[in-house]
């Protein structure tokens, strides 16, 4: 089974998630340490639990989510994995650093993509790549049918949604893909979204 970790990085507090099973592999997500304080508790906590990591994903390309891209490929020897329509996304995030001051150095390695239907396997433990555009224009989630659980980036919240007023957003994608292909999933799905607390399909259908 994944066993899931939660780090909160960077001054948008966003949600990096490592996934890892009995074999101590584990698939880092997201990775948003910013500075070396943050690079270092990432770090430790895979050397204490003893973890190989396997795979880099990105559920999209904003700044806070690819902070941590280039410190995790080259120390791990890992290809990022994300949407095709996010590479230039990636390819701006620095960019959108200095205008926001937060400089770093972007990844700039080679890109494996990911796409609708998709499967991440890690040993005997899979998940599901969902398309959800709307607030990022190659916007992905990682849903994981056996344990109830989704990853969802920035597309759900709790009690709310992504935003879509950032370059390639589109708010009509964001909420038909919601409707078409998150609210779809039965309602005690476990949603972990990129900023904030878990919730649920069911709750955010209330809320």
């Amino acid at each position: 089974m994944f066993y899931i970790k939660v780090l909160t990085f960077n001054a948008v507090q966003e949600n990096t998630y490592i996934l890892y099973d009995e074999n101590k592999e584990c698939i880092i997500i997201d990775p948003g340490c910013y500075d070396d304080e943050e690079r270092t508790l990432l770090k430790s906590f895979i050397e204490r639990n003893q973890l190989q990591p396997k795979m880099l994903l990105n559920t999209h390309c904003h700044l806070d989510h690819v902070f941590g891209n280039k410190y995790v490929a080259e120390a791990y020897k890992l290809t990022l994995q994300i949407h095709k329509k996010e590479e230039p996304v990636l390819q701006i995030a620095p960019a959108s650093g200095l205008m926001f001051n937060f400089p770093f150095d972007n990844y700039s390695g080679d890109l494996i993509f990911l796409r609708e239907g998709d499967i991440v396997s890690l040993n005997n433990e899979i998940l599901q790549v969902i398309e959800a555009p709307g607030h990022s224009p190659g916007s992905i989630c990682f849903y994981c049918e056996k344990q109830k659980f989704i990853l969802g980036g920035d597309v759900l919240f709790y009690q709310s949604i992504g935003r879509n007023d950032l370059p390639g957003g589109n708010h009509e994608s964001l909420v038909k893909n919601i409707k078409e292909k998150l609210f779809i999933l039965p309602d005690d799905i476990k949603v972990y979204p990129c900023q904030g607390p878990a919730t649920s399909i069911g709750d955010t259908k209330k809320h």
